[in-house]
């Protein structure tokens, strides 16, 4: 159940990422809103690409991706906020929903990492 949620949130994301993108090309920013697209977007690919790994180690590794990514654009929110791109309120929100998926995949992560030792029955 928890991967299906952090499945469904990382779409959810992926969908306001999308459309913070378009709202900074209409003001002609383009710099950060590529980087912030890319980012944003890759964390739902990777949670996706992962649960059809091929080992435990790509799923690890699929996993560990998203959370990078997932680091990434809190920094471009960040950045975005503090340029003025990004007013309080939006940015909170985006922030948080980013934060739960870092707090999901990390979880998720040590679950994977915690079972990858155990043989299977």
């Amino acid at each position: 159940m928890a991967e299906s949620k952090l499945r469904t949130q990382s779409m959810d994301f992926a969908v306001s990422i999308i459309n913070l993108v378009k709202a900074l090309k209409s003001q002609k920013e383009s710099i950060i809103s590529n980087q912030i697209g890319r980012s944003g977007t890759s964390i739902g690919a990777n949670i996706r690409e992962a649960q059809y790994a091929q080992s435990k180690a790509d799923f690890i590794s699929k996993l560990q991706i998203a959370l990078k990514e997932a680091s990434e654009t809190g920094y471009w929110l960040e950045l975005l906020y503090r340029t003025g791109y990004l007013e309080e309120a939006a940015y909170k929100k985006l922030d948080a929903a980013c934060s739960s998926l870092r707090v999901m995949l990390i979880a998720s992560l040590n679950t994977a990492k915690k079972n990858a030792g155990s043989p299977r029955p």
